[in-house]
């Protein structure tokens, strides 16, 4: 059973606390809300330690040197960089920050902390795209261009109905562009996309791109005639 530490329990440790104690694992709180601290206590199967994190006593009582991660999410750069750098100190295996400030970042990899680059941005992302282009179910930046993404296949789309490889002979498929998984309704698998296979209206494509979701992309995907 894994050894969880989280500090703070507001918009992005609420969550993370609700997943971590569903999965199994065995999680510590730390938050300095008593009014957060609460809840917490009242709705999850784990230990709080209404407390500052950033004061070693706190991360000893928290159990830091048998952790086996420290995941630290609160608003504060300042508060996230001093947790991660108490965490150091007792050897922890796994040291993971929010990060909110983008100017903040370097500062962070000195440190050698595994990072999550301001959520706030990502969230923003997902919701744009919800409006300009709600084709795509979701998607994830991978570098600073290339995104893998999921797309459902209409109707009238240019790549319905046509193999793989069609698609790639007709330039539908740019070179750099992968097909990576297909989901079809009825199908208890995902069909592995070879060359010979078939994309159908509905599919549900894994799609990578090093050039992102471009809609010279999308409209790949898309009837633009609906």
């Amino acid at each position: 059973m894994r050894y969880l530490i989280i500090v703070g329990a507001g918009d992005i440790g609420g969550p993370l606390i609700d997943i971590a104690t569903r999965s199994g694992a065995e999680v510590v709180v730390v938050e300095r809300n008593p009014a957060k601290a609460n809840y917490v206590a009242d709705e999850y199967d784990c230990l709080i330690l209404n407390a500052d994190a950033t004061i070693k006593n706190t991360l000893e009582d928290a159990g830091a040197d048998r952790a086996d991660a420290i995941i630290t999410t609160t608003d504060k750069d300042a508060t996230n960089i001093m947790v991660c750098l108490l965490a150091k100190q007792f050897d922890v295996p796994s040291i993971v920050s929010v990060v909110h400030d983008p100017e903040h970042m370097a500062l962070y990899k000195q440190i050698d902390v595994n990072l999550m680059e301001n959520p706030q941005q990502l969230i923003a992302e997902h919701l744009f795209r919800a409006v300009d282009l709600p084709s795509i179910v979701d998607y994830l930046r991978i570098g600073k261009e290339a995104e893998v993404f999921e797309i459902v296949v209409d109707e009238g789309a240019p790549i319905a109905n046509r193999t793989i490889d069609e698609a790639a002979r007709e330039g539908i498929i740019p070179s750099d562009v992968l097909i990576v998984a297909i989901e079809r309704e009825g199908d208890d698998r995902p069909i592995t996309p070879r060359g010979n296979v078939t994309i159908h209206p509905g599919d549900l494509l894994t799609v990578y791109s090093a050039f992102g979701a471009e809609p010279r992309l999308t409209g790949v995907f898309s009837d633009d005639d609906r």
